[in-house]
């Protein structure tokens, strides 16, 4: 009778499996922003420069891409490596409040819809702020008298 390893709460079995979750995982990432921006994995590969068969394990979850690797599938597919880095597991996900979180969570939006929307909210944001700072500094001039 032989052992079984022990499964955590999640099924996997160790490091190991998590290291392979994470791989399948960036696949089936690259996949979603592939389809979502209709390339083709032909397209992808030229784009990228790298090889069809490798992008191919690359999405079934076979081959984890190395940071180059998964900068040149970033830039075929013209969204951030930063957003491909944090899938994979080699950055942490960036924190900046409440909405911009929310942004980068949602899974029903491209990265570059994702970028679009944070641009846009940091450019609202900059404005208030230079707006309110110029109102300050006019309720605090001295009034002239004629």
């Amino acid at each position: 009778m032989t052992e079984e390893p022990p499964v955590d709460g999640n099924g996997a079995t160790g490091p190991i499996d998590k290291v392979a979750d994470l791989g399948r995982d960036i696949g089936a990432y690259i996949r979603q922003q592939r389809n979502t921006a209709k390339i083709s994995l032909r397209q992808l590969s030229k784009l990228a420069g790298v090889s069809n068969p490798y992008l191919s394990q690359i999405e079934r979850g076979v081959r984890k891409p190395s940071a180059e690797i998964l900068q040149q599938i970033a830039k075929g597919l013209r969204i951030s490596a930063e957003a491909l880095y944090v899938q994979a597991g080699i950055l942490d996900l960036p924190t900046g409040g409440p909405v911009p979180d929310a942004i980068r969570a949602d899974t029903e939006l491209s990265e570059r819809q994702k970028q679009v929307l944070l641009d846009v909210y940091e450019s609202f944001r900059r404005q208030n702020s230079q707006n309110a700072t110029e109102q300050a500094e006019t309720e605090t001039e001295p009034e002239l008298k004629e």
